[in-house]
């Protein structure tokens, strides 16, 4: 007879176990930040993100759109006379005064070294008239970057009712505001050197962003904090050819959230060989030449740092519609690049494979290949 005991035993024994495994971590990066991305700047892919559309406050980072719209008006040295109410406003400051001289470059360099909320007021209402129109044009351009989750009200970030973007968004206008020349020019120095005042004189404007300094590839681009936005900042690096762009908000320790973020970002590129160097990719006519045609090849290997090899790669041939002999072995004709969709992976100088003497008369040509003559018979080509 089995006790009621044993049957419960027996039941037990034969029932699954089932093992309470620990969940993955939220931040494996452990970043301080409570909100981060970072982002591919030329395909706009997040590598890495932590709530990154979440919506809150964004600080001084709001000077990148400031000084974007600044600089994409043009005319950097136009000047004007600096009005009591472009100064009238609270926080950091490049030191402008009323009755002042100042350029739009110079403007741009006081938001984006000193953080001047005097600079972005002065440039919101030289170029709109008020704060309020100003914003209109802030969130126009915020549209067609694709920031569908920023509201700007402010042109230096200065904590108001309605302010706010995601670290996602934000990441997008850094992306954007680099590829306008003198923006990254500016963003990515140490030290600029700008003129203003009454009259004007040089001044030395230092770089708040230290990663500028202390990380390798470094190209700016902007710091902020206020209180309820707490530590907040939007930096670039480029390495072998590869911009990353990371934002954190709300991170008392951005400065090491960067580094890791970029540690980890750049962990995910390998370098991997598109093409064979060895391989005649195209042939070229040759006038004057002892042979009609010269064999191409690769310089070198082209490589691309990727994340994953790209199924559909697309090699684009550039070469001139003949060559001149005589054509030395190692003369770079030509260059080949390499797609992916519409992003260039890598690109390779061609060169000629074998030398090409100038024909003499009476001399009969070199006859291409038995290979190249078979497939003349299929398509037309000169070199066949």
């Amino acid at each position: 007879m089995i006790t009621c005991l044993a049957l419960l035993a027996a039941v037990a024994a034969a029932a699954p176990v089932v093992l309470a495994l620990p969940a993955a971590p939220k931040d494996p990066l452990g970043l301080s930040a409570q909100y981060a991305v970072l982002l591919d700047a030329e395909t706009g892919r997040a590598l890495y993100a932590k709530d990154c559309d979440a919506q809150t406050p964004m600080a001084s980072t709001t000077k990148i759109m400031t000084a974007l719209l600044l600089l994409e008006a043009g005319e950097p040295e136009r000047t004007f006379r600096v009005t009591d109410e472009m100064v009238r406003v609270e926080g950091t400051s490049m030191g402008l005064r009323a009755g002042d001289t100042v350029s739009r470059y110079a403007l741009a360099c006081g938001m984006l070294m000193s953080s001047g909320n005097d600079a972005a007021q002065a440039a919101a209402i030289h170029l709109a008239g008020s704060l309020t129109d100003f914003a209109i044009l802030m969130n126009e351009r915020a549209r067609a970057i694709g920031m569908t989750r920023t509201h700007f009200v402010t042109p230096s970030g200065l904590d108001a009712q309605g302010h706010y973007s995601t670290a996602y968004d934000m990441a997008l206008l850094g992306a954007e505001a680099l590829r306008n020349p003198t923006f990254r020019e500016i963003c990515g120095q140490e030290m600029v050197r700008a003129a203003y005042g009454s009259p004007p004189y040089q001044r030395s404007l230092y770089n708040h962003n230290r990663l500028v300094r202390e990380l390798p590839g470094c190209v700016g681009i902007k710091t902020g904090f206020t209180k309820a936005a707490g530590r907040c900042l939007v930096s670039a690096v480029e390495r072998d050819g590869r911009t990353l762009v990371a934002v954190t908000l709300s991170a008392p320790g951005d400065w090491q959230d960067h580094r890791k973020l970029y540690d980890y970002g750049f962990a995910q590129f390998h370098p991997v060989a598109l093409d064979d160097p060895a391989q005649t990719i195209a042939r070229v006519p040759v006038a004057g030449g002892m042979a009609r045609c010269a064999d191409v090849v690769l310089a070198e290997t082209p490589v691309a740092n990727v994340r994953v090899m790209p199924f559909h790669i697309t090699r684009v041939i550039l070469l001139r519609p003949f060559e001149y002999a005589p054509l030395q072995a190692g003369k770079v004709i030509g260059t080949a690049r390499y797609y992916d969709g519409e992003t260039l992976l890598a690109e390779a100088p061609l060169i000629v494979r074998e030398t090409v003497e100038l024909a003499r008369p009476g001399q009969p040509l070199k006859k291409p290949s038995l290979w190249a003559r078979f497939l003349g018979l299929f398509r037309k080509d000169p070199c066949s």
